[in-house]
């Protein structure tokens, strides 16, 4: 068996970060957005339904998990299934509103509120909350899981292992 070389602390710290906090920020926010009047119906602030737990929870939960595997990972292979953890859960992000609506699941996402108070008007704070809900922050988190793969992807090699390459012979013409 090959052995595992140890991952230098700076590799995936940003990704694992990023991934840390986007997947907090969705599986938090329909709780807590109703407060500043950013929310899914239903617009109360700690409400259980079953589309907030697939929808929301459960894909915010997995790049959050991803996240700290990519951020605590002592070894590749397991950096990188933090990653692909994230990937997932971004992923779904990104297509779970319409795969639920297209199968006709029992839950749904919920119609974006936009408040009388907004500072925007109705279409664009649908727009936000659609990007700020599912849409875009499944394409950020697949980002930052994705910039986690390719940095785990490549093996590091240390620079004094590497010898200059020996100087090409001059070719002499034939006599």
């Amino acid at each position: 068996m090959a052995a595992v070389s140890p991952l230098p602390r700076t590799r995936g710290g940003i990704s694992g970060i990023m991934l840390i906090l986007l997947g907090a920020w969705g599986a938090v926010v329909p709780f807590v957005g109703p407060y500043f009047g950013y929310a899914n119906s239903p617009d109360t602030a700690w409400t259980y339904t079953t589309g907030r737990l697939w929808l929301s929870v459960l894909p915010g939960a997995a790049a959050l998990l991803g996240g700290i595997m990519v951020l605590l990972a002592a070894s590749r292979p397991a950096a990188m299934s933090g990653a692909m953890l994230a990937a997932l859960g971004g992923a779904w992000f990104a297509v779970g509103s319409w795969t639920a609506t297209v199968l006709g699941t029992g839950f749904r996402p919920g119609v974006p509120v936009a408040g009388p108070g907004s500072a925007f008007s109705a279409p664009v704070m649908r727009l936000l909350e659609g990007l700020g809900f599912f849409y875009g922050l499944g394409v950020v988190i697949v980002f930052f899981a994705a910039l986690a793969l390719g940095r785990f992807a490549v093996a590091t090699v240390p620079a004094e292992g590497h010898a200059e390459p020996a100087p090409a012979e001059p070719v002499q013409p034939p006599a």
